[in-house]
Order: C-alpha cells, then sequence, then structure tokens
C-alpha cells in the first residue's frame, strides 16, 4: 500500500484517523502499531514477520548492552545487533547482485558452470529499518538517549507506517521522547496543517512526478542508440523532475502524517535543485540520509579531523560508493556514487571558489547540468547502455521529426516542474513557501489553505484514477 493510493487516501487513513482520535490516548501507540503492522502487510506479507523478529532480537541485545557497564560486552552486543541488522539487508537486497557477478566471473573467466539461484525478492523499506534499527543501537551504546522500556514502544518506533517504506530516516534519539510522549503537540492547527502538507505531497507526487514519469518512461523504453539529442535529453530532464517530486512528495506526505498524529519528523528535502555546488546539493537532498551517512559512517572514520587530506578525500567518496550501493544492488548505483563523490572532492579542491566567482545564477545551473547528467546512472539498469545515453545526449545531433514527439499537456508539466523545482531560487518565492510550510496560521491563512488542499486532493484523486499511472519509484530502497 502507498500514500498515492485510493486505498489508502479513502479507505485506510481516514478509517485510521477517525479511530485515533476518539480512542483514549493510552490506546493511541497500540492502534498506530497495528495500523503499522497491517500497512506492511497488504504489500509484503511475507516479511513482516522479518521485522517484527529482527526489532525483537535487537530490542532484547540492546537491553543487555545498556545495563552492562562492561565495555568489552557493550562493544559484543553493539557488532552482532549490528551484523544481524546489515546481514539482513546484504542477504535480500545484494545476494542476487553477487551471484550475478560471480556468474559472470565464472563462466567468462574459467568457463565454468555458472551457480543455480533462486532470485530473492527485496522486502519493502529494508534500506529504511534498517538504518533506523542501526541507530537505535548505535545511540543507546554511544548513551545519546537511553533504551525504551517498552518492546512495542520499540517496534512502533521502527515500523511507524508513515515514514516505513520511504523515509525520512529518522534517528532514534530525534524520536524517541514522542514515542512515550507526544501530547503538546496534539493540537487542531497541528492536525490541519498536517492534512495540508500531506496533500501538499500527494500533488507534488500524483500532478507532477506521474507526468514527468509518463514522459521518462516513454523515451527510457526506446532503442537508445536511435535516440537523437533531443529526446536524449528531454527523457534526462524529465526523469530528473520525477525522482524529486515523487521523492520530496513522499517525504512531504509522510511530515503530514507525522505531524497529525503529534510526531515531529525532521525535513527531507530543501528545494535541492537550487544548489550552487554538490555539496549544498547533498546537503539539500535525501538530508536524513545525509545526516546519517555523516553520523555513522563519515565521522567514525575520522570525518574532517583527518589531517592527511588524501584521505580525507578518500573517505568523503567511500561514503558516497556506499551511498550508491545503498540505493541499489546495481554497478549503475556504485557509478552514480563515485560520480557525485568525484565531485565533492572537486568542490573542496578548488570549484567552490570557481563557483563564488561566477555567481549565483552560473553556479546554480551547472550544478543542476552535473546532477542531471549524473541521473543517467540512476535511471538506466545496465552500464554499458548509461554510457549509450550519454553519448546520444552529447552528439549534439536533432532530429526534427523529434520535436513535436509531445503534446502541449508534457511540455505544460515540464513546465511546471521547471517553475516549482526552482520556486525558491527567488527570495519571493523562498519566502512563500516557508510561510506555507513553516509559517503561524490565521483564521484568513486556514481558510485559503484548506479550500486548495481540497482542490489539489480532488485534482489527483481525478488523475490517479484517470490515468492509471501511479509509481512506486523508491520501493527497490
Amino acid at each position: 500500500m502507498v500514500f498515492s493510493s485510493i486505498v489508502f487516501l479513502y479507505y485506510f487513513l481516514p478509517i485510521f484517523l477517525v479511530a485515533y482520535f476518539l480512542i483514549d490516548r493510552k490506546y493511541k501507540n497500540g492502534l498506530i502499531l497495528v495500523a503499522s503492522i497491517f500497512f506492511y502487510s497488504w504489500g509484503a506479507p511475507r516479511f513482516i514477520f522479518v521485522i517484527l523478529g529482527t526489532t525483537l532480537l535487537d530490542f532484547y541485545l540492546v537491553r543487555l548492552m545498556s545495563r552492562s557497564e562492561i565495555r568489552l560486552h557493550r562493544r559484543l552486543m553493539l557488532t552482532l545487533s549490528v551484523m544481524v541488522n546489515l546481514g539482513l539487508l546484504v542477504y535480500f537486497k545484494y545476494s542476487n547482485f553477487f551471484v550475478e557477478n560471480v556468474n559472470v566471473f565464472l563462466t567468462h573467466i574459467f568457463h565454468a558452470k555458472a551457480l543455480t539461484w533462486t532470485k530473492l525478492v527485496l522486502p519493502l523499506g529494508i534500506s529504511f529499518y534498517t538504518f533506523e534499527t542501526i541507530t537505535y543501537v548505535v545511540d543507546v551504546y554511544r548513551k545519546v538517549h537511553k533504551p525504551l522500556h517498552n518492546f512495542w514502544d520499540y517496534q512502533l518506533y521502527i515500523i511507524l507506517f508513515p515514514k516505513l517504506i520511504a523515509g525520512p530516516i529518522i534517528r532514534y534519539h530525534e524520536l524517541a521522547d514522542q514515542i512515550t510522549d507526544r501530547s503538546q503537540y496534539e493540537t487542531v492547527d497541528n492536525r490541519l496543517t498536517g492534512f495540508y502538507r500531506f496533500i501538499l505531497g500527494l500533488s507534488k507526487k500524483v500532478l507532477i512526478a506521474n507526468q514527468m514519469g509518463i514522459i521518462a518512461d516513454a523515451i527510457f523504453g526506446m532503442n537508445y542508440h536511435n535516440l537523437d539529442s533531443y529526446m536524449a535529453w528531454i527523457g534526462i530532464l524529465a526523469y530528473t523532475f520525477q525522482i524529486y517530486f515523487d521523492f520530496s512528495g513522499y517525504s512531504d506526505m509522510a511530515i503530514g502524517l507525522g505531524k497529525m498524529l503529534g510526531f515531529r519528523f525532521p525535513e527531507n528535502f530543501n528545494n535541492p535543485y537550487i544548489s550552487q555546488s554538490i555539496t549544498e546539493f547533498w546537503r539539500r537532498w535525501h538530508i536524513t540520509l545525509g545526516n546519517w551517512m555523516k553520523n555513522y559512517l563519515y565521522i567514525p572514520l575520522g570525518g574532517n579531523r583527518v589531517n592527511n587530506k588524501l584521505r580525507l578525500y578518500f573517505n568523503l567518496w567511500l561514503v558516497f560508493l556506499v551511498s550508491g550501493l545503498w540505493h541499489g544492488a546495481s554497478w549503475n548505483f556504485v557509478l552514480w556514487g563515485a560520480y557525485n563523490g568525484f565531485f565533492l572532492v572537486l568542490d573542496r579542491l578548488f570549484l567552490l571558489k570557481v563557483y563564488e566567482k561566477l555567481g549565483k545564477f552560473l553556479s546554480t545551473l551547472i550544478t543542476f547540468f552535473i546532477v542531471m547528467t549524473g541521473w543517467v546512472f540512476f535511471r538506466v539498469d545496465k552500464v554499458h547502455d548509461s554510457f549509450v545515453y550519454l553519448k546520444r545526449m552529447f552528439t549534439f545531433h536533432f532530429s526534427e521529426s523529434h520535436l513535436s514527439s509531445f503534446d502541449s499537456q508534457a511540455y505544460t508539466f515540464l513546465f511546471i516542474a521547471v517553475f516549482f523545482a526552482f520556486f525558491a531560487f527567488f527570495k519571493r518565492g523562498q519566502k512563500l513557501q516557508d510561510a506555507i510550510y513553516f509559517g503561524e496560521y490565521s483564521n484568513v491563512k486556514h481558510t485559503l489553505i484548506a479550500i486548495v488542499s481540497v482542490l489539489l486532493l480532488v485534482l489527483s484523486t481525478a488523475s490517479i484514477t484517470a490515468t492509471g499511472f501511479n509509481p512506486f519509484i523508491y520501493f527497490r530502497f
């Protein structure tokens, strides 16, 4: 079940919210937990027991660790918990990738018989909840926050349905106190503004991302060798906006749902395409993943405290290789991570100084071009095909027959995507966005935004039912 489905919007969510607002406070967490289990089981019933089993093991391992004062024992429990969680992630997400590459090696180098392997199905959201289980044990080990005393509270932290399958990735200490008490945030104002945020996210996903997806799928479904440069650029431009509005839309929906329930989730996107460098882009794109990588991988490797610049750059690049592999079990994702890591290192070496001299507009344009080019590795499945597609982009061969390949509606939606992706580039746009997302709400403002939200909900519903095109592109993460 996904947020942008009719089942969720008009059956699951209304029933859940009515029950949640009517039920006694002491039963609210129990209701969310039951709803979360049902929500996940709807799409992946076989794997709900994987989550329940690993959370049970983690809970008691962390409890033992927190009670011990012996450093060796604490490290043993930490290592065991991390190994179990990463082991499951590696098994489900990377086994197929590993066997495929071993078979290529065996058959092409040694001309031996390929290994037989039953391909595994990837559990929904496994990367997200694996990272959150690791934050729990690490935060308790570091004594950043005490462990939860109630197993069901820990279960709720992991399986909380608004952020379960697509994030944001919430570190344990950011949510722990809200699990046990969020009464001060369960206000009418938060419920209303949470609803507005949810609808804005739904609109980004359905009215923009899906429309971009139609264009992107049409072009990426063609034979790349037959593409001219115009079609290649339109395809990657459409995908660039699809992945942003899809993922940021889901994050908005998650944050909005959480707010309706009294939770405060961290922001996950901050207008990344207005960035003036790749370094800034990664401070604005998938913020919670960046924070996770920084706190649980980059800093343990030494962070910025490393005196050797070569090692510092290598660590930075390594973090992005891991980030690429986290997104998917494919060499293309590894290349995508290496590509971004390469430009981050260049930023440190000299590019940031160059951008300062170029000014805001040119720096933003160049950064957007670098990011968009990198998305080719993310979108295309095979390494060879990625370079074929890139070649078609940069041959600069244009065929007149392709200039009218899409109707005016497609270009209208492309213009809308460009407009909202760069809306905050100007101060007035940023100010208006902040007022809608974070500003105080008067009765008049509530009325206006409520009317707009209802209209957007109607338009989104019509789009879902009319087109039937409603992909969930982050299912593999």
